[in-house]
């Protein structure tokens, strides 16, 4: 798992105020809650930058199995394949609640990173991003799916959640087949190891419903049954 440096996340909010400001004469565009933004195949030179809600990207099997790649939240931006002129989308982007979106085209996206000097940083951004995805593929063939589940849930926590005095804490509503699609496991495992995770200290639900993560203790678990 690729840890955010400081560096990072001061980029990320310069990129989202640059974004901001561009689109702060842009008409939101609201996608209900399953929605398609866009599907594989579709031809379509848009960046999006998330203004509320949550967003997750499926590659789909020719059986119709879903590989969920990745889960993105207000600030961050998504669709950026579009700016390698590849065509058609290799993924399809999915609203996981109510979501209000801003489209920009490549070339405004190219000039407004180009102005605010942001061009660097966005290498260095989505280089992580490349290898945060490399993490994951190595983790499929070489870890175990309750290794994988223990990994995902410190990636959303570390990049998703909001820390606590011992824990972090997940305010984004993942269900299990979410979270099977993520770990390339079966629904009934991902329940049986959540219930283990529970059982174990390890993870907690609050009052709100929220995913409680307990950071250091499942971090120590997962070395332990590695």
């Amino acid at each position: 798992m690729i840890q955010q440096t400081p560096e990072a996340e001061r980029f990320k909010k310069q990129m989202r105020d640059s974004l901001q400001h561009e689109t702060l004469n842009s008409r939101a565009v609201t996608i209900a809650r399953h929605a398609n933004v866009y599907t594989c195949g579709d031809q379509d030179e848009m960046v999006y930058f998330i203004e509320t809600g949550q967003i997750k990207l499926l590659l789909l099997s020719p059986e119709g199995k879903e590989c969920l790649l990745a889960i993105h939240s207000g600030g961050d931006i998504f669709g950026e394949l579009c700016l390698a002129g590849l065509g058609a989308r290799h993924e399809t982007a999915v609203a996981m609640k109510q979501t209000k979106i801003k489209q920009i085209p490549c070339a405004q996206f190219f000039a407004r990173l180009s102005r605010d000097s942001l061009s660097e940083g966005f290498v260095r951004y989505l280089a992580v991003r490349i290898a945060d995805q490399q993490h994951v593929i190595a983790n499929l063939v070489t870890a175990d799916s309750e290794q994988r589940l223990g990994q995902t849930l410190l990636q959303l926590a570390r990049t998703m959640g909001k820390k606590d005095p011992r824990s972090i804490r997940i305010e984004l509503k993942i269900s299990h087949d979410e979270l099977s699609a993520m770990v390339g496991t079966t629904r009934p495992r991902i329940s049986f190891f959540m219930q283990r995770f529970r059982n174990l200290g390890l993870i907690e639900t609050n009052s709100d419903h929220f995913l409680i993560i307990k950071e250091n203790k499942l971090t120590d678990y997962l070395a332990q049954i590695a």
